[in-house]
């Protein structure tokens, strides 16, 4: 096997925000079969890199690798592009994943945790993560693939990453996500559909505080022929346009499906959507962002 006939996704970088998601991502990869290793000096990256090549008639020492390079490696912002450089043109090029969050979040992230942040140079924590967002740009444009984690959980974003990186590598990944417009837009989106047109089952008072995937409030659902309308007119929509989206060589495709609060119509449409699509054989993912929020409307 020569350089050139390496896996692509084989040699894996993680690099990203601090807070933005990279130790869980370390956890994905270490599930998929990677040898993964956390804050790796960057002068010990061509070293890891070898070891995916064969010696002779030996197999390589490593089959898949995923390092954790970042902002916490001194000497990360200054020899990242010459190290990237020196393996490319040994034709050992690394699949860059960067990961970031919003602002907010990784404020919220890092104050729950109450760990300092990397960046942080005595003049707080908003200050800090503005500056190394600003740091990590030139890195930022070098990535494969930018995964933005605002809206995920450390259970869903373990699921995106094994589901997207097996080495069975599926086709064509559908993820649909539900959610309330009052909280906001996903930050991931594809195509976007908004049921607040919908029957709300919020104002029947022995359903209000159910979620939508619960078999009353399903059966409610079910009886409202508006409803199953509007889920086939989707559908139709959706199966139409999918061909078209693998004829481009897309590989993941994220579904917003939105009502008022996030807790009974979008995720009852979601659950539909993915059911029919997973029966003809695509491979899809439900992440209900808002069906916990205690306050629905």
């Amino acid at each position: 096997m020569t350089t050139a006939e390496l896996p692509k996704r084989n040699f894996i970088i993680i690099t990203g925000l601090s807070g933005s998601g990279m130790s869980s991502a370390t956890n994905a990869f270490e599930d998929l079969g990677y040898f993964c290793v956390d804050n790796l000096p960057i002068a010990l990256l061509p070293q890891f890199a070898k070891l995916l090549l064969p010696k002779e008639d030996e197999s390589p020492s490593l089959e898949k690798v995923a390092l954790v390079i970042d902002i916490r490696e001194r000497h990360f912002l200054s020899d990242f592009d010459k190290e990237l450089e020196k393996l490319v043109k040994k034709g050992l090029r690394p699949y860059v994943l960067f990961f970031e969050a919003s602002d907010e979040v990784l404020m919220r992230r890092f104050s729950e945790t109450r760990r300092p942040h990397p960046f942080d140079k005595g003049e707080g924590l908003e200050k800090a993560i503005k500056e190394e967002r600003i740091a990590m740009g030139k890195v930022r444009q070098k990535a494969d693939q930018i995964i933005d984690t605002s809206d995920y959980t450390v259970h869903t974003l373990r699921k995106y990453l094994t589901d997207s990186f097996r080495q069975e590598k599926r086709k064509f990944l559908i993820e649909i996500v539900s959610f309330g417009h009052k909280h906001g837009l996903p930050s991931r989106l594809d195509l976007l559909f908004d049921v607040r047109h919908l029957p709300n089952p919020y104002f029947i008072p022995e359903l209000k505080n159910l979620p939508g995937n619960d078999p009353e409030v399903v059966r409610f659902f079910n009886s409202q022929p508006e409803v199953q309308e509007t889920i086939e007119k989707f559908l139709t929509l959706i199966e139409y346009l999918l061909p078209k989206y693998e004829k481009e060589n897309k590989s993941y495709l994220t579904i917003g499906i939105g009502c008022t609060g996030g807790r009974h119509r979008s995720v009852r449409v979601a659950e539909a959507i993915s059911e029919t699509l997973k029966s003809k054989g695509y491979d899809v993912i439900v992440f209900h962002r808002d069906i916990s929020r205690e306050k629905p409307i």
